[in-house]
């Protein structure tokens, strides 16, 4: 599984021309789901992406988490996280989970995140979306979950 976490000021998802979430700050998290995820992994990601300390105290330090700021959430699914370049020019996505697999836990960590976020904005699974955002920093990171089993 693999989160890309922008740190915005603002950030939305439109579907056909549409409004369909927004948020303002907090974090805009990209999700990619692999054929090997699960819900085990899933919750593993989640309570790193809640617990991460990113925001600026007083100090300017980044010290603080999504929850001290009361930050908001936006979930996009984006299989193309799996994308493998390896051999000529076109991606292979053939890592990325099967749809409906895919879909199921997508929709599990929404479910799991609205349990610790009060704000929590979603995309469409499957759907052609135009995302919007306002980096703040810029601040991006990428949390693996192949890299989070390495560490364990």
């Amino acid at each position: 599984m693999r989160f890309i976490i922008q740190r915005v000021t603002e950030a939305s998802v439109s579907i056909d021309e549409q409004l369909y979430g927004s948020i303002d700050k907090g974090y805009l998290v990209l999700i990619g789901i692999s054929g090997t995820d699960t819900k085990e992994i899933a919750d593993k990601m989640i309570k790193k992406l809640i617990g991460l300390r990113i925001f600026e105290d007083e100090n300017h330090k980044t010290n603080l988490s999504l929850k001290d700021v009361n930050g908001s959430l936006l979930l996009v699914s984006q299989f193309t996280l799996y994308a493998d370049c390896k051999k000529g020019n076109r991606p292979s996505f053939i890592k990325a989970g099967k749809p409906d697999e895919a879909e199921k836990l997508y929709q599990y960590i929404i479910d799991q995140c609205r349990k610790e976020v009060v704000n929590v904005q979603t995309g469409v699974f499957g759907a052609e979306m135009k995302v919007e955002l306002v980096n703040n920093g810029p601040f991006t990171i990428l949390l693996d979950s192949d890299d989070m089993q390495k560490n364990a």
